[in-house]
């Protein structure tokens, strides 16, 4: 069984879905089904049970949002995808609170050339656990916030605050 949660934070309602613990979905969303649907076929056959407190997940999102910056780094995660997508997730949850990278510096980090920017930018958008695999830390190059799956105003808040721009978040 899936196991759902909603956590309020500043820039919407978080979503959590966990299997045995692991965080398998996360996204600013305030219906757990619409990351539901983008799991994997066998996850989906589990089913979702919408529970009060999923653990771990939904500790480190209220701690991350109290201040603690790196509270989700500890949460164990799982997705789908192919060896080079997972090596760019790996690298994702490398890149520390407060600081950014370019796409083709995730690239880079992940073993790929810095011309494999748009494989970089296609893992970014395929994440299914925003914010601790951290694809809000990823700009363009060429300048810009770039795009966002739960929007660009959400990414420049998320940004903002890591970087200490923004206090007392809830």
């Amino acid at each position: 069984m899936i196991a759902a949660q909603l956590v309020a934070t500043p820039v919407g309602p978080l979503a959590l879905l966990t299997r045995e613990g692991v965080l398998v979905a996360a996204g600013f969303t305030a219906d757990p089904t619409e990351m539901f649907v983008r799991l994997t076929p066998a996850l989906q056959a589990e089913g979702l049970e919408v529970v009060p407190d999923v653990g771990l997940a939904a500790e480190a999102t209220r701690a991350y949002f109290d201040g603690d910056l790196h509270a989700l780094d500890a949460v164990p995660v799982s997705q789908p995808g192919s060896p080079t997508r997972k090596r760019l997730h790996a690298a994702l949850r490398e890149v520390k609170a407060g600081t950014t990278v370019s796409y083709a510096e995730l690239a880079e980090r992940a073993g790929l050339p810095k011309t494999a920017a748009r494989v970089a930018g296609s893992a970014c958008s395929q994440n299914l656990i925003a914010p601790f695999v951290p694809c809000h830390r990823v700009l363009p190059s060429s300048g810009g916030y770039g795009g966002y799956y739960y929007g660009v105003p959400v990414k420049e808040w998320l940004i903002a605050y890591e970087s200490g721009g923004i206090v007392n978040s809830l």
